[in-house]
């Protein structure tokens, strides 16, 4: 019998639904036995008194977009790669972003160029979708969809990026036939538009009131639209980064109806508050879209990952230098909240956070946090069970925890290219010590130890989520290219 490339020995094993003593042989970057003593390996892994998880799958992040003139991401492929490492995470999707004018096809493109071989971990791409042409609709975005890009995220705020309600249907529709995802970000622009024209006029400009500017109505206006919408074409949809209780209340609504609606939430909406943005341009740390809320607000999210409401948890990582020209001080000036870039950066927290905060508390179990943080999301996006779980055959993409572990989070111990983070002095139990990638460590013992490149890029399947359920067609969901009620329409003679 063929030996085993690395066993991993004596650790806790724990995927989305089992928790169990085991060790782990992997050979040629997978598992491929699970077991009680099992035959040595060329290489041992003791993980006695620590857990072994499923690598995280970060499947909101940001890694050099294309940006405005002026502003530059400041983390490419090789940095963001690094940090999710380090922070456990084993595989990331982050956005090929059309620019309007642009082929959907070109900005794919344009993103492989930039991931080149820079990556650590795996990587997929979702799509940001810009401007649905005839084109875009009827030939690139299928066609890159049956091609493994097979969830794209639309926008209903942001001027260069929000899309119309008819916009938003026509894409739902290519979602429904061809079996994708889509994500939308769940904001009403025109509303965000005014209160920021009646701030300024006021001379409120600070970073303080961006959350002013962004009250949770906007959020569960767009949330309910966005549902509606969905509900018109028959076709579940992923409500991303929610963030506030009443954009919540909304989701229960829909799942109380029976709809198929799947939701996302990040830790900034679960540590941060509106308060951090206040303390002057400081502010500008912690400005985000949606905002974080009021502390009572981190109650209501967190009951909503105990019981079930969310789906996934992801960084929805967006990292601006603060002190920097092309950050957040634009020009190297500071500037009026509207002009400050959105986004935190979180790839390398994102697991400490929830785990010592989630798990070490009770408010979530274990399997929870495996199935928020990697399964969930790899099923969400076609990756499972490939990735996202510890089976015989899945990729040997695993988290060595020491649940322990007693962090201060600092800057200066983290590895994006981010001058800050967000979570400055907060104390976590419990952190990873090693994350293997297919087999290989690319972070051990406090240090990264996988060069560049060594990430591979990832085809999705169609979304598992996103598949007809039994008994679909018999209750009229998910038939054909159209709801039924449209089909039979269409079918009926005029003036019928």
């Amino acid at each position: 019998m063929q030996g085993f490339d690395t066993v991993i020995r004596n650790g806790l094993v724990a995927t989305a639904s089992e928790t169990m003593q085991a060790d782990i042989g992997i050979r040629g970057g997978r598992v491929v036995a699970l077991g009680q003593e099992l035959a040595r390996g060329r290489d041992e892994i003791d993980a006695r008194g620590k857990l072994v998880l499923p690598g995280g799958v970060d499947a909101h992040c940001h890694l050099d977009q294309p940006m405005d003139e002026g502003l530059r991401m400041a983390d490419d492929f090789a940095s963001g790669t690094r940090s999710a490492a380090c922070g456990g995470t084993t595989t990331v999707i982050p956005f090929a972003a059309q620019i309007k004018g642009q082929s959907l096809r070109a900005a794919v493109e344009d993103y492989h160029r930039r991931a080149g071989r820079k990556a650590v971990v795996d990587y997929a791409f979702h799509m940001i979708v810009t401007d649905p042409t005839e084109q875009v609709l009827r030939e690139e975005l299928p066609a890159l969809i049956a091609e493994g890009y097979s969830s794209f995220k639309i926008y209903m705020t942001y001027d260069d990026m929000k899309l119309d309600d008819r916009q938003i249907l026509r894409l739902l529709a290519v979602a429904r036939r061809h079996g994708a995802l889509a994500m939308i970000h769940a904001e009403n622009a025109d509303c965000i538009a005014w209160l920021t024209e009646t701030l300024e006029e006021a001379g409120h400009t600070a970073p303080l009131f961006h959350a002013t500017s962004r009250p949770m109505a906007i959020e569960r206006e767009a949330t309910h639209r966005a549902i509606t919408l969905s509900e018109l074409v028959d076709v579940p949809i992923l409500i991303v980064h929610v963030s506030g209780r009443e954009a919540i209340e909304q989701i229960r609504w829909a799942r109380g109806r029976g709809m198929r609606l799947y939701a996302e939430t990040c830790p900034q909406y679960l540590f941060l508050s509106a308060d951090d943005l206040g303390g002057g341009y400081e502010g500008a740390k912690c400005v985000c879209s949606p905002p974080p809320r009021d502390r009572a607000n981190q109650r209501v999210v967190w009951e909503g990952l105990s019981d079930g409401l969310f789906t996934i948890v992801s960084s929805d990582h967006a990292p601006f230098r603060f002190d920097d020209p092309q950050g957040k001080k634009p020009g190297g000036k500071e500037v009026a909240f509207r002009h400050i870039p959105n986004g935190i950066p979180g790839l390398e927290t994102r697991l400490p956070l929830l785990f010592s905060e989630g798990v070490r508390t009770g408010r979530i179990t274990l399997n929870q946090f495996v199935s928020l943080t990697a399964t969930n999301p790899a099923r969400l996006y076609g990756l499972h069970p490939r990735k996202g779980t510890i089976a015989i055959g899945s990729d040997a993409d695993i988290a060595i925890w020491d649940p322990n572990k007693e962090v201060t989070i600092e800057n200066r111990l983290l590895h994006h290219d981010v001058d800050y983070t967000p979570y400055e002095g907060m104390q976590v139990t419990g952190w990873p010590v090693t994350t293997l990638v297919r087999g290989e460590r690319v972070w051990d013992e406090g240090k990264p130890c996988a060069p560049s490149g060594h990430g591979e890029f990832l085809p999705c399947g169609k979304p598992e989520m996103a598949r007809p359920k039994p008994g679909d067609a018999a209750n009229g969901a998910y038939v054909g290219n159209l709801p039924d009620a449209l089909a039979k329409l269409a079918k009926a003679p005029p003036h019928a």
